[in-house]
Protein backbone atom coordinates (compact mmCIF):
# COMPACT_ATOMS: atom_id res chain seq x y z
CA UNK A 1 0.00 0.00 0.00
CA UNK A 2 1.25 3.49 -0.81
CA UNK A 3 -0.14 6.94 -0.10
CA UNK A 4 -1.12 6.18 3.48
CA UNK A 5 -1.21 8.63 6.39
CA UNK A 6 0.82 8.11 9.55
CA UNK A 7 0.71 9.26 13.15
CA UNK A 8 3.78 9.16 15.43
CA UNK A 9 3.36 9.34 19.20
CA UNK A 10 6.09 11.36 20.89
CA UNK A 11 4.36 12.37 24.09
CA UNK A 12 5.63 12.43 27.64
CA UNK A 13 4.37 10.74 30.80
CA UNK A 14 5.71 13.60 32.90
CA UNK A 15 8.72 13.84 35.21
CA UNK A 16 12.26 12.88 34.29
CA UNK A 17 12.48 10.24 31.57
CA UNK A 18 15.34 7.90 32.56
CA UNK A 19 15.91 6.88 28.95
CA UNK A 20 16.20 10.49 27.75
CA UNK A 21 18.55 11.25 30.63
CA UNK A 22 20.63 8.18 29.83
CA UNK A 23 20.74 9.19 26.18
CA UNK A 24 21.76 12.76 26.98
CA UNK A 25 18.69 14.35 25.41
CA UNK A 26 15.88 16.61 26.56
CA UNK A 27 13.31 14.08 25.31
CA UNK A 28 13.52 10.44 24.26
CA UNK A 29 12.51 11.31 20.70
CA UNK A 30 15.59 13.55 20.45
CA UNK A 31 18.17 10.90 21.37
CA UNK A 32 20.65 10.61 18.52
CA UNK A 33 21.27 7.25 16.90
CA UNK A 34 23.46 6.83 13.84
CA UNK A 35 23.63 10.61 13.41
CA UNK A 36 19.86 11.16 13.51
CA UNK A 37 17.27 11.69 16.21
CA UNK A 38 15.00 8.74 16.94
CA UNK A 39 12.09 10.80 15.63
CA UNK A 40 13.92 11.53 12.36
CA UNK A 41 14.60 7.82 11.87
CA UNK A 42 10.93 6.94 12.34
CA UNK A 43 9.70 9.72 10.05
CA UNK A 44 12.26 8.71 7.41
CA UNK A 45 11.14 5.07 7.52
CA UNK A 46 7.47 6.04 7.17
CA UNK A 47 8.23 8.29 4.20
CA UNK A 48 10.27 5.57 2.52
CA UNK A 49 7.37 3.14 3.06
CA UNK A 50 5.03 5.46 1.16
CA UNK A 51 3.47 7.77 3.74
CA UNK A 52 2.26 10.97 2.08
CA UNK A 53 1.13 12.74 5.24
CA UNK A 54 2.75 12.38 8.66
CA UNK A 55 1.83 14.02 11.95
CA UNK A 56 3.69 13.82 15.25
CA UNK A 57 1.99 14.22 18.61
CA UNK A 58 4.10 16.09 21.17
CA UNK A 59 3.81 19.19 23.30
CA UNK A 60 7.52 19.30 24.16
CA UNK A 61 9.04 22.53 22.73
CA UNK A 62 12.29 20.94 21.53
CA UNK A 63 10.45 18.06 19.93
CA UNK A 64 8.15 20.56 18.24
CA UNK A 65 11.22 22.26 16.80
CA UNK A 66 12.43 18.91 15.45
CA UNK A 67 8.98 18.28 13.95
CA UNK A 68 9.23 21.57 12.08
CA UNK A 69 12.74 20.71 10.88
CA UNK A 70 11.49 17.40 9.54
CA UNK A 71 8.68 19.08 7.64
CA UNK A 72 5.80 17.14 9.18
CA UNK A 73 2.72 18.22 11.10
CA UNK A 74 2.69 18.85 14.84
CA UNK A 75 -0.28 17.94 17.03
CA UNK A 76 -0.75 18.64 20.73
CA UNK A 77 -0.85 15.79 23.23
CA UNK A 78 -4.12 14.69 24.73
CA UNK A 79 -4.48 12.94 28.11
CA UNK A 80 -2.72 9.66 27.38
CA UNK A 81 -1.77 7.85 24.17
CA UNK A 82 -5.25 6.54 23.39
CA UNK A 83 -6.90 9.96 23.36
CA UNK A 84 -3.91 11.34 21.45
CA UNK A 85 -4.48 8.71 18.78
CA UNK A 86 -8.17 9.60 18.61
CA UNK A 87 -7.31 13.29 18.19
CA UNK A 88 -4.76 12.43 15.52
CA UNK A 89 -7.17 10.16 13.65
CA UNK A 90 -9.87 12.80 13.72
CA UNK A 91 -7.38 15.33 12.32
CA UNK A 92 -5.78 13.13 9.65
CA UNK A 93 -8.60 10.73 8.89
CA UNK A 94 -8.33 7.04 8.06
CA UNK A 95 -6.75 4.76 6.92
CA UNK A 96 -3.97 5.56 9.35
CA UNK A 97 -0.74 3.89 10.45
CA UNK A 98 0.18 4.58 14.08
CA UNK A 99 3.62 4.10 15.62
CA UNK A 100 5.90 5.64 18.26
CA UNK A 101 8.94 7.92 18.18
CA UNK A 102 11.03 5.38 20.09
CA UNK A 103 10.65 2.74 17.35
CA UNK A 104 14.31 3.39 16.64
CA UNK A 105 15.00 0.54 14.22
CA UNK A 106 11.83 0.93 12.15
CA UNK A 107 12.36 -0.08 8.52
CA UNK A 108 10.20 0.72 5.46
CA UNK A 109 9.88 -2.97 4.59
CA UNK A 110 8.40 -3.73 8.02
CA UNK A 111 5.65 -1.18 7.42
CA UNK A 112 5.06 -2.32 3.84
CA UNK A 113 4.84 -5.99 4.86
CA UNK A 114 2.46 -5.12 7.72
CA UNK A 115 0.11 -3.28 5.38
CA UNK A 116 0.31 -6.00 2.73
CA UNK A 117 -0.55 -8.70 5.29
CA UNK A 118 -3.44 -6.77 6.85
CA UNK A 119 -6.77 -8.53 6.13
CA UNK A 120 -9.00 -6.54 3.79
CA UNK A 121 -11.99 -6.81 6.17
CA UNK A 122 -10.16 -5.67 9.33
CA UNK A 123 -11.04 -2.37 11.00
CA UNK A 124 -8.01 -2.46 13.31
CA UNK A 125 -4.77 -4.40 12.87
CA UNK A 126 -1.91 -4.90 15.34
CA UNK A 127 1.60 -6.12 14.51
CA UNK A 128 3.20 -8.72 16.79
CA UNK A 129 6.30 -10.91 16.81
CA UNK A 130 6.74 -14.42 18.18
CA UNK A 131 9.28 -14.85 20.97
CA UNK A 132 11.48 -17.17 18.89
CA UNK A 133 11.58 -14.59 16.10
CA UNK A 134 12.54 -11.78 18.48
CA UNK A 135 15.19 -13.75 20.33
CA UNK A 136 16.75 -14.96 17.09
CA UNK A 137 17.15 -11.36 15.94
CA UNK A 138 18.14 -9.89 19.32
CA UNK A 139 19.46 -12.57 21.68
CA UNK A 140 19.18 -11.63 25.34
CA UNK A 141 16.74 -8.77 24.82
CA UNK A 142 14.21 -8.27 27.62
CA UNK A 143 10.67 -7.74 26.35
CA UNK A 144 7.23 -7.84 27.95
CA UNK A 145 5.78 -11.13 26.73
CA UNK A 146 2.10 -11.88 26.34
CA UNK A 147 2.08 -15.59 27.22
CA UNK A 148 -0.73 -17.41 25.43
CA UNK A 149 -1.74 -20.87 24.31
CA UNK A 150 -0.07 -20.42 20.94
CA UNK A 151 3.21 -19.05 22.29
CA UNK A 152 4.78 -15.93 23.75
CA UNK A 153 4.27 -12.71 21.84
CA UNK A 154 5.62 -9.17 21.82
CA UNK A 155 3.92 -6.09 20.44
CA UNK A 156 5.71 -4.16 17.69
CA UNK A 157 4.34 -0.61 18.12
CA UNK A 158 2.66 -0.65 14.73
CA UNK A 159 -1.10 -0.28 14.41
CA UNK A 160 -3.42 0.22 11.44
CA UNK A 161 -6.78 1.96 11.65
CA UNK A 162 -8.51 1.08 8.41
CA UNK A 163 -11.64 3.23 8.73
CA UNK A 164 -13.63 5.41 11.09
CA UNK A 165 -15.15 2.36 12.79
CA UNK A 166 -11.68 1.71 14.18
CA UNK A 167 -12.07 4.66 16.52
CA UNK A 168 -14.44 2.49 18.55
CA UNK A 169 -11.41 0.72 19.95
CA UNK A 170 -10.14 3.88 21.68
CA UNK A 171 -12.37 3.60 24.76
CA UNK A 172 -11.33 -0.01 25.26
CA UNK A 173 -7.69 0.96 24.70
CA UNK A 174 -7.96 3.50 27.52
CA UNK A 175 -8.74 0.66 29.91
CA UNK A 176 -5.98 -1.55 28.57
CA UNK A 177 -3.51 1.34 28.51
CA UNK A 178 -3.24 1.48 32.28
CA UNK A 179 -2.25 -2.20 32.39
CA UNK A 180 0.21 -2.32 29.50
CA UNK A 181 2.99 -3.85 31.61
CA UNK A 182 0.70 -6.40 33.30
CA UNK A 183 -0.63 -8.75 30.63
CA UNK A 184 -2.80 -10.72 33.05
CA UNK A 185 -4.64 -7.51 33.99
CA UNK A 186 -5.14 -6.82 30.29
CA UNK A 187 -6.66 -10.28 29.95
CA UNK A 188 -8.95 -9.56 32.90
CA UNK A 189 -10.64 -6.84 30.88
CA UNK A 190 -11.88 -9.59 28.58
CA UNK A 191 -13.99 -11.03 31.38
CA UNK A 192 -13.75 -13.94 33.89
CA UNK A 193 -13.97 -16.74 31.32
CA UNK A 194 -11.28 -15.22 29.15
CA UNK A 195 -9.14 -14.54 32.22
CA UNK A 196 -9.39 -18.20 33.22
CA UNK A 197 -8.41 -19.26 29.72
CA UNK A 198 -5.45 -16.86 29.89
CA UNK A 199 -4.26 -18.13 33.29
CA UNK A 200 -4.46 -21.74 32.11
CA UNK A 201 -2.80 -20.81 28.81
CA UNK A 202 -5.79 -21.87 26.77
CA UNK A 203 -6.32 -18.40 25.30
CA UNK A 204 -4.84 -17.91 21.84
CA UNK A 205 -3.62 -14.62 20.43
CA UNK A 206 -6.19 -14.39 17.66
CA UNK A 207 -8.97 -15.44 20.03
CA UNK A 208 -7.97 -12.59 22.33
CA UNK A 209 -7.92 -10.11 19.44
CA UNK A 210 -11.34 -11.24 18.23
CA UNK A 211 -12.76 -10.87 21.76
CA UNK A 212 -11.27 -7.41 22.17
CA UNK A 213 -12.62 -6.42 18.80
CA UNK A 214 -16.09 -7.65 19.72
CA UNK A 215 -15.99 -5.69 22.98
CA UNK A 216 -15.05 -2.55 21.04
CA UNK A 217 -17.51 -3.18 18.22
CA UNK A 218 -14.80 -3.55 15.58
CA UNK A 219 -13.23 -6.31 13.53
CA UNK A 220 -9.72 -6.66 14.95
CA UNK A 221 -6.91 -8.65 13.37
CA UNK A 222 -3.39 -9.72 14.28
CA UNK A 223 -0.48 -9.70 11.84
CA UNK A 224 2.66 -11.64 12.75
CA UNK A 225 5.89 -10.11 11.49
CA UNK A 226 8.92 -12.13 10.36
CA UNK A 227 11.17 -9.27 11.50
CA UNK A 228 12.21 -9.87 15.11
CA UNK A 229 13.77 -6.43 15.54
CA UNK A 230 10.36 -4.87 14.90
CA UNK A 231 9.53 -5.55 18.55
CA UNK A 232 12.52 -3.58 19.86
CA UNK A 233 11.63 -0.08 21.02
CA UNK A 234 13.64 2.16 23.32
CA UNK A 235 11.70 1.73 26.53
CA UNK A 236 14.64 1.50 28.95
CA UNK A 237 18.40 2.26 28.96
CA UNK A 238 19.26 -1.34 28.06
CA UNK A 239 17.14 -0.98 24.91
CA UNK A 240 19.14 2.09 23.91
CA UNK A 241 22.37 0.16 24.38
CA UNK A 242 20.96 -2.62 22.20
CA UNK A 243 19.85 -0.42 19.31
CA UNK A 244 23.16 1.44 19.39
CA UNK A 245 24.99 -1.86 19.07
CA UNK A 246 22.75 -2.96 16.20
CA UNK A 247 23.13 0.31 14.29
CA UNK A 248 26.90 0.42 14.90
CA UNK A 249 27.23 -3.17 13.74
Amino acid sequence: MSGFQALVLAGSRGGVDPVAAYGGAAHKALIRLGGETLLARVVGALRAAGATRIAVISSHPEVRAEIVRLGVEALDEATGPSLSVRAGAERLGTPLVVTTADHALLQPEWVARFLADTPADADVTVLVAARATVEAAAPGTKRTWLKLADGDWSGCNLFYLANDRALGVIDLWRRVEAERKRPWKMAQILGPRMLLRYITRRLGLRDAAARLGALAGVRAAIVETPYGLASVDVDKPADLDLVRQIVAG
